[in-house]
């Protein structure tokens, strides 16, 4: 067996306009490094909205600190118009074409692809973010992997494109695998498809939507690109209350809150299943018999927001373009109890300005765990983890609780 390599991931999950969080966090561990350091993580992977500050950072590995501060530029700025057309003309286009294709039976006009067109996050993304430089990092050795997982409607794979060092071997797993490619614009859009809200995105001869959708093992990427201590950023806090926030029990939910609620699902709780099955694992270690000692642990640090994005996003609902309130309120999607689907689709100034003070806060008050995990160097690692790399990336059977 070959000698293991300490190399740190960062593992950032999909959110929508939660994904300011991570941002925050990011902007704390920069004023963590040293000033003109390099980007600590040498993995890194990213889905859905995690993906866009994944690219930024692995396009600018030589400098954290400016590659996070031009984050925190866009993120601090942002409006939902860069993100998706919600003015009353292109709402009220969007919602005849619905109702002409209802009624007609898609006779007079074909479904539509999506609630919302989101060409508008296409151009900001294409002006601000530089894919040559992800080749240019692994090309200088500051990057190890690059990944950006998506799903195939066709395929009902979960598929994590990944460029990195030549060394990387592509994977199959049952519903997963690894593709090495020349990672893209297109490849970035696929994973930030958003099942009905924005359209999927054609790529290989398969159409491609939001990577979360069958992701069951979220660390797996990150693990199979050669990470054996992971960062990951999350958007929502494991335990929080259901889908009806604050109603009174025996009030059924609005369509609404469903779909939020089904957004906390895709995003987050796979990442927290993923975690008690590597906390097993890692107990497992522990106490295997000495046969078993060249089997190392993989280290994980969860970064979650400590107060719920939901009552965040119920203070700043008055921000967001008159037509997208009034398709939340039909929606039942508006109020301080219904707010879930509002805070992944609040693109506004005020509240991404105050979840990446959030993350900031969160992060520092965790920050000798971050110094520890992020920049304390490791001792030499031994023999390279197979056994376990299989363990924790396999789809199949785990070891039970």
């Amino acid at each position: 067996m070959t000698a293991m390599h300490d190399r740190v991931g960062l593992l950032l999950t999909g959110g929508g306009a939660r994904a300011a969080y991570q941002v925050g966090v990011l902007k704390a561990l920069a004023q963590l490094s040293p000033v003109g350091g390099a980007c600590p993580f040498r993995v890194i992977s990213g889905t859905s909205a995690g993906g866009v500050a994944a690219v930024a950072l692995a396009s600018r590995m030589g400098d954290f600190r400016a590659a996070v501060a031009g984050l925190e530029q866009v993120w601090a700025n942002f409006h939902v118009s860069q993100v998706f057309r919600a003015d009353s003309v292109s709402m009220l286009r969007a919602g005849l074409h619905w109702l002409l294709s209802f009624v007609s039976s898609g006779l007079l006009l074909p479904p539509p692809k999506s609630l919302f067109d989101n060409t508008p996050l296409r151009e900001l993304l294409s002006r601000s973010l530089a894919f040559r430089g992800v080749r240019r990092s692994i090309d200088q050795g500051r990057l190890h992997a690059l990944g950006i997982c998506a799903t195939g409607f066709s395929s009902g794979h979960s598929l994590a494109f990944f460029d990195g060092a030549e060394d990387i071997a592509e994977w199959s797993r049952v519903a997963t695998s690894g593709q090495r490619t020349r990672l893209t614009l297109e490849h970035l859009m696929a994973s930030l498809s958003i099942p009905f809200l924005f359209p999927p995105v054609h790529l290989q001869g398969e159409y491609f939507g939001d990577g979360a959708m069958r992701q069951s093992n979220p660390l797996s990427p990150a693990i199979h690109l050669g990470a054996n201590r992971v960062l990951v950023i999350g958007v929502r806090q494991q335990g929080i209350r259901g889908a009806l926030g604050g109603m009174p029990e025996g009030v059924a939910p609005t369509a609404g809150q469903i779909f939020g609620y089904m957004l906390d699902t895709l995003f987050m709780d796979q990442i927290y299943a993923d975690l008690e099955h590597l906390e097993r694992l890692n107990h497992l270690l522990q106490h295997a018999p000495a046969s078993m000692a060249e089997l190392h642990s993989i280290r994980a640090l969860v970064i979650a927001p400590s107060c719920d994005p939901r009552d965040v996003a119920a203070r700043h609902t008055p921000e967001l373009p008159r037509p997208l309130r009034a398709l939340l309120r039909t929606m039942g999607a508006s109020n301080s109890a219904a707010s879930s689907l509002a805070s992944y689709l609040m693109f506004e100034a005020g509240y991404t300005r105050d979840l990446i003070a959030l993350g900031f806060d969160d992060a520092m008050a965790r920050r000798d765990e971050l110094i520890e995990l992020v920049f304390a160097k490791s001792q030499d690692m031994g023999p390279r983890p197979q056994s376990l790399r299989e363990l924790l990336t396999e789809d199949g059977e785990r070891i039970p609780a």
